[in-house]
């Protein structure tokens, strides 16, 4: 997958005549080698471990470029900016919980067959990402405690 994206940066360097400096390589090194979501101080650090020291505006001009040429994909969530790698999957579903900002990836296969099967008007799908809001289990049951801890105060109070 790496040796893939590596390509497709290469040829889009080729073809808009820019650098091919290290410090892009690293950064795409560093996201493909990442699982799931990162936001941009969990890249500077999986980069830092590596020991590749890159400024601020290197990683987030590195990271427009990679948008670009979708290798990477950004997801404006509810408590910050997450960015993923994108030929390891161009179709996916997220659930974000509201509470902690928790997101994990699910498979809805009859979502991804409604939308794979549509057809959409003068438009060419590339890849698409599904976002359902809600609440966690564990900020569920945090909930719960804490109704019950209400409740039981109330009671005592009486």
């Amino acid at each position: 997958m790496l040796d893939n994206a590596q390509r497709i940066l290469d040829n889009y360097i080729e073809v808009t005549a820019k650098r091919k400096t290290p410090e892009r390589y690293a950064v795409l090194k560093a996201i493909y080698g990442m699982d799931g979501h990162f936001t941009v101080e969990e890249l500077n650090e999986a980069l830092e471990k590596k020991k590749f020291i890159v400024s601020r505006a290197t990683l987030y001009n590195t990271l427009r470029l990679l948008l670009k040429v979708n290798l990477v994909v950004r997801h404006k969530l509810v408590d910050k900016t997450k960015y993923e790698a994108t030929l390891r999957n161009d179709n996916h579903s997220h659930q974000i919980c509201t509470m902690c900002g928790k997101v994990i990836e699910v498979e809805l296969p009859d979502v991804e067959s409604a939308i794979t099967s549509s057809r959409l008007y003068r438009f060419r799908k590339e890849g698409f990402s599904l976002y359902i809001y809600g609440i966690c289990s564990s900020c569920q049951s945090k909930l719960t405690r804490k109704r019950t801890m209400i409740s039981k105060n109330k009671t005592d109070n009486k």
